[in-house]
């Protein structure tokens, strides 16, 4: 079974896509950029960006009945590697030990020309 998951309390999707979908006992959410879903604006700067993310993600997995305990694969996607060690300690301020497997990438552009994308794979049972 397929499920999309929709919840005002993350930015609505960009393009044709959900935010996330749940599969069977997986939930796979969609790329999050820093919108703040109240004003549809981009917040400023690395750490404001990176917390903004982590909100947005933390919303979808709560509408999907789940948390981010149950992430068990993380992407984040930055502009520059430069940023990697504060992204790093903020990040590690939303999660607990044990950690989700996880890859980071430095990507030559992102949408809207944010610093930072984060997208999730969880175990929802």
């Amino acid at each position: 079974m397929v499920k999309a998951i929709q919840t005002e309390k993350a930015p609505a999707a960009i393009g044709p896509y959900s935010q996330a979908i749940q599969a069977g006992d997986f939930l796979y959410v969609s790329g999050q950029i820093p919108i703040n879903p109240q004003s549809g604006e981009v917040v400023d700067g690395i750490a404001n960006q990176t917390k903004q993310v982590l909100e947005n993600l933390k919303a979808i997995l709560d509408e999907a009945g789940t948390d981010f305990n149950q992430v068990v694969k993380f992407t984040i996607y930055l502009s520059s590697m430069e940023n990697f060690a504060e992204v790093n300690e903020i990040y590690g301020r939303f999660l607990t030990e044990p950690y989700p497997a996880r890859a980071t990438v430095e990507v030559s552009r992102l949408p809207k020309d944010v610093l930072i994308e984060m997208d999730v794979i969880a175990y929802t049972k």
